[in-house]
């Protein structure tokens, strides 16, 4: 766990509520955003400027992020190399139909994969060795910002009131309520960690998408496979729909596959994972508040199309790190271009309206896109005649006539929770 500092705790000059001195940063929540903003502040540059920093996490219990997965792609080494659980080169995509699958190498980039307790015990150890961030475990109740800074009230696990002064605020906590959009699918999934009595996996290769699954009414469901040895992984069921699904139906829906598809034969379930992402076309504000700036999931950072969150998270909390020390305004940058949050807009019409079948969409694409092409197209890396070139090798006509419809279409509410953490569960 990430060390908590219980000497930032004063009383103010009336005998009041404790008072946290005054820091020029405070980030609120220790999902993945916040603990990657706070990293990045921990660990400043030869010769930068220090940049004092209250990192505000909710006591242990349902506020507080569980245990979960996160899995990016990038090229060489990476600052959380030595917190991963493996990490792979080659994926794997199986069609609706069956037959051989689609593998290709995405060399010079590598599948990540990054487990959230790993993560917190790296930073915590890099937290450790400097002064400039510390840890305060309360909930936040309130967050009032101004043009001259903002005041966080929050209250311990004993009860207690606490102050918080701060010229910059970034929140990366889950919003309650998703903003009005045109269109809203929800990612949810559920996994087991297996541990199969004889060696059936192929550590090298991930399967990335395996669409020999029943596919639902509306929308597409596959089964993802993250192998971390011979005889251990990751089984997921995986939806895009527009609701979500009684436990029964994933746990059914998971036994088919490991024994009808993937034929495991024996196994253990060492613990599971469930887990709702929106995927939405949704302007996510960045500046609630003077002062005050969304982080994560909360601003934007997961790419409407995939539901992949943790590459946007790090471009994201690397900006604001570098304006911080120089000084500037830290207004975080969108964490996706323009032109990918229209292309994904298009998409999830596309998928919403049943006018494209989304296991051949994306089993297609797979099959005609290299896959180190189609992973930087997903992640933003691409230029305009790449995306040309995968926007092709869609289904042109219903993407055109979702794109047209798409200005005439108005943004409304939707109903369901912003989002529902990722959950786990030792067997």
């Amino acid at each position: 766990m990430l060390r908590t500092d219980h000497h930032v705790r004063e009383k103010d000059a009336y005998g009041g509520e404790p008072l946290v001195p005054h820091a020029e940063v405070a980030v609120l929540g220790a999902g993945a955003a916040g603990l990657s903003l706070a990293h990045r502040l921990a660990r400043p540059a030869p010769g930068a400027r220090p940049v004092s920093t209250v990192l505000v996490d909710a006591p242990p219990g349902p506020l507080r992020p569980p245990s979960r997965t996160w899995c990016y792609w990038e090229q060489g080494p990476g600052p959380y190399d030595a917190a991963l659980t493996a990490v792979w080169q080659r994926l794997r995509v199986h069609a609706p139909g069956g037959g051989p699958p689609v593998e290709d190498d995405i060399a010079p980039l590598r599948y990540k994969m990054l487990r959230s307790d790993d993560f917190e015990h790296l930073v915590a150890r890099d937290l450790a060795q400097g002064d400039d961030v510390r840890r305060l475990e309360a909930t936040v109740e309130t967050v009032v910002g101004g043009a001259g800074g903002a005041e966080i009230r929050a209250r311990t696990d004993e009860g207690r009131p606490v102050t918080v002064h701060a010229r910059w605020v970034f929140d990366s906590r889950p919003l309650t309520r998703l903003p009005a959009a045109r269109t809203t699918l929800l990612q949810h999934f559920h996994g087991w960690f297996v541990r199969t009595r004889r060696p059936v996996f192929d550590p090298d290769a991930v399967v990335l998408m395996d669409f020999r699954v029943p596919q639902p009414p509306r929308g597409l469901a596959f089964g993802y496979l993250l192998p971390t040895g011979r005889q251990e992984a990751l089984v997921e069921y995986t939806e895009f729909s527009d609701a979500v699904l009684p436990r029964a139906a994933y746990e059914r829906a998971l036994h088919a596959y490991t024994r009808d598809v993937l034929r495991l034969g024996d196994h253990e379930i060492t613990a599971t994972e469930t887990g709702v992402i929106p995927m939405t076309d949704a302007r996510f504000p960045r500046g609630p508040a003077p002062s005050v700036f969304r982080i994560g999931a909360a601003g934007g950072a997961t790419r409407p199309s995939t539901g992949y969150t943790f590459s946007a998270v790090q471009r994201q909390t690397r900006a604001v790190a570098d304006a911080l020390r120089a000084g500037r305004h830290p207004l975080p940058p969108p964490a996706h271009s323009a032109r990918s949050r229209a292309m994904d807009a298009v998409l999830l019409r596309a998928l919403d309206s049943g006018r494209v079948d989304g296991a051949a969409f994306f089993a297609r694409l797979f099959a005609r896109v290299p896959m180190e092409r189609l992973l930087r197209f997903l992640d933003g890396g691409t230029r305009l005649h790449e995306d040309l070139s995968v926007g092709i090798r869609t289904p042109v006509l219903p993407m055109l006539r979702c794109a047209a419809e798409l200005p005439w279409l108005a943004r409304t509410p939707h109903h369901a929770p912003a989002s529902r953490t990722p959950t786990e569960e030792t067997a």
